[in-house]
């Protein structure tokens, strides 16, 4: 058992640390990741740094960042990916922390799920291809470096 208390917590942590693999980059407000899953290809998380409870809990300056890093992310897939589209999510249910799901829809979805929130899709499909770092490294890369580019203007 971790002895954070939320997995965000605890991502962060390893990200300040430099232990988290599936980290692309720290933004301004915190750390864009990859998702443990990576069934719709590109699917990423930003983490606060510091961690906080929610959205409503940052100042207007931070709540901004927090919220201009998220989109960022979003353009970066766009421009990284065949995403037709993103889906921007902060849910803060099961982990209660902030943290912003960011993932890229794609034409090729079934029209089943295709305009429907992600979380719709069967377990065993959300389930079906977890990150590895050999594997998502170049993908992993791209972004880091759409987010660079964006970052600098």
């Amino acid at each position: 058992m971790s002895s954070y208390p939320t997995l965000i917590h605890e991502r962060v942590a390893l990200a300040q640390a430099g232990d988290n693999p599936w980290v692309i980059t720290q933004m301004s407000a915190g750390w864009a990741v990859m998702g443990d899953q990576q069934f719709l290809p590109g699917y990423c998380l930003l983490l606060p740094d510091p961690v906080v409870g929610r959205l409503t809990d940052l100042d207007e300056s931070a709540r901004g960042s927090f919220l201009l890093d998220m989109s960022r992310i979003g353009a970066a897939l766009l421009a990284v990916t065949a995403a037709d589209r993103i889906n921007y999510e902060i849910l803060g249910n099961s982990e209660p922390a902030l943290h912003a799901h960011v993932f890229p829809r794609y034409a090729s979805e079934s029209t089943e799920y295709r305009n429907g929130p992600v979380w719709l899709y069967p377990p065993e499909q959300l389930e079906s291809q977890p990150f590895h770092v050999a594997e998502h490294e170049p993908l992993r890369q791209a972004i880091a470096a759409a987010l660079r580019d964006l970052a600098a203007g």
